[in-house]
């Protein structure tokens, strides 16, 4: 049997890394930025005001603390406003937040520092120069990189692509992931199951699970195990895809005809990996385009943490990701568990923190069974248990794995 992380190894290096390209900012958002981002105007553009108050200039202003101040007000200007405005010395201006500063003025007094009237503004507090003023290039001058190449697309940099103008931005794209059910014992969910046939769970459970990756999904559904369907299925899949995941495709006598299929296409190795569960499963890659393509057990369990350890890793490697890996932790394990001898576990858990110490604590779940697919709909989070160990006592610490988070 080969060892998970070589395994993992074998995986991530195959990794096909989508061309970049141009989409709008509003579709960018969890992305890889493809191309440095420079601003081509200051951000802000002009000086502007950042609270409601008064623009003046501070020198008018600097015995406040002492006296209160009275400036006549010359007018007002609203945010968006492109009326030029000239202050003179002893004179305050009314302003909106993000409205443009009068030429001369160099501060902001609050409305609250001030009585607030319209005509004859009486200040109470003295203001320094720059005060609550948003200087033009503050933010970002000319020529400055906004968003750099290679950094994770969010709010915060889809507001900044807004801000300096762009409304198109380079990226990574989403690497296309097509999921297949393989089983004549498969019906789908708008069915109802005949004498020996079961509902196809994979193809929705991992298509949410590469989709929760961050990939762009097709579920394909069920094919029958009927060799030249198969390959002719999974051959158009490999034209449109940069990962193809076969449920049902490894074990027994169904899983040597699917190897079988597939071997046109190019190799599939089906060595065992020294892992529970999901031992039984394939890796190899496909087609002109060397597509990596994943055959994972029948069994739903299997199949998720298959998918978990394998799959999602390198769909995060495909999207860019610096850490493809799940975040590993340390917890305090609060009931005993078994573990397979010379294999690695990946056994359901239910994450939990102490409110007082902030120590992480970890609940098994559904040990006892790789079928029980509740258990895992409960966890989240897997306990990674080394394969040289096979008991665990209550109150050791274990390695656990997060997955996605609930509620």
């Amino acid at each position: 049997m080969r060892a998970v992380t070589e395994q993992l190894e074998k995986v991530l290096a195959a990794a096909v890394r989508p061309s970049p390209v141009r989409v709008a900012i509003s579709e960018a958002q969890g992305l890889i930025c493809g191309e440095e981002v420079v601003a081509e105007h200051a951000l802000p553009g002009f000086d502007q005001a950042a609270v409601d108050g008064y623009a003046v200039r501070s020198v008018d202003v600097r015995t406040a603390g002492t006296e209160p101040v009275q400036l006549p007000v010359v007018g007002e200007i609203p945010p968006g406003s492109r009326q030029p405005r000239r202050l003179q010395p002893g004179q305050a201006v009314r302003v909106a937040t993000g409205a443009p500063l009068p030429t001369l003025a160099d501060a902001v007094v609050p409305l609250e520092q001030t009585d607030g009237h319209h005509s004859k503004v009486t200040v109470h507090e003295p203001v320094p120069s720059a005060a609550y003023v948003r200087r033009t290039g503050e933010d970002v001058q000319t020529g400055d990189v906004a968003v750099r190449k290679g950094s994770a697309i969010g709010s915060a940099q889809v507001g900044l692509l807004a801000a300096v103008g762009r409304d198109k931005v380079l990226v990574h794209p989403r690497p296309r992931v097509s999921i297949i059910s393989v089983g004549d014992e498969l019906v789908d969910v708008d069915r109802t199951p005949g004498a020996g046939q079961v509902y196809d769970v994979n193809s929705y459970a991992l298509a949410a699970a590469a989709r929760d990756a961050g990939a762009e999904v097709t579920r394909v559904g069920i094919v029958t195990g009927e060799a030249k369907r198969l390959r002719e299925v999974v051959e158009g899949r490999l034209l449109l895809s940069e990962v193809v995941v076969v449920a049902g495709g490894v074990g027994g006598a169904a899983g040597d005809d699917v190897a079988s299929a597939l071997s046109e296409l190019g190799s599939i190795d089906t060595t065992r990996i020294a892992m529970h569960p999901g031992s039984a499963q394939g890796f190899g890659r496909l087609g002109p385009d060397a597509v990596p393509t994943f055959l994972v057990p029948g069994n739903p369990m299997s199949a998720l943490v298959v998918f978990e350890v394998f799959v999602r890793p390198l769909i995060r490697a495909a999207l860019g990701k610096k850490s493809p890996k799940r975040r590993e932790i340390s917890a305090k394990l609060l009931s005993p568990l078994s573990s397979t001898e010379g294999r690695a576990g990946f056994l359901r858990g239910q994450l939990l923190r102490d409110s007082t110490t902030g120590e992480y604590l970890v609940q098994p779940l559904g040990t006892s069974g790789a079928h029980l697919l509740a258990a895992l709909a409960e966890a989240n989070a897997l306990i990674v248990v080394p394969e040289e160990v096979t008991d665990i006592t209550a109150g050791e610490n274990v390695t656990v794995s997060f997955l996605a988070q609930r509620g």
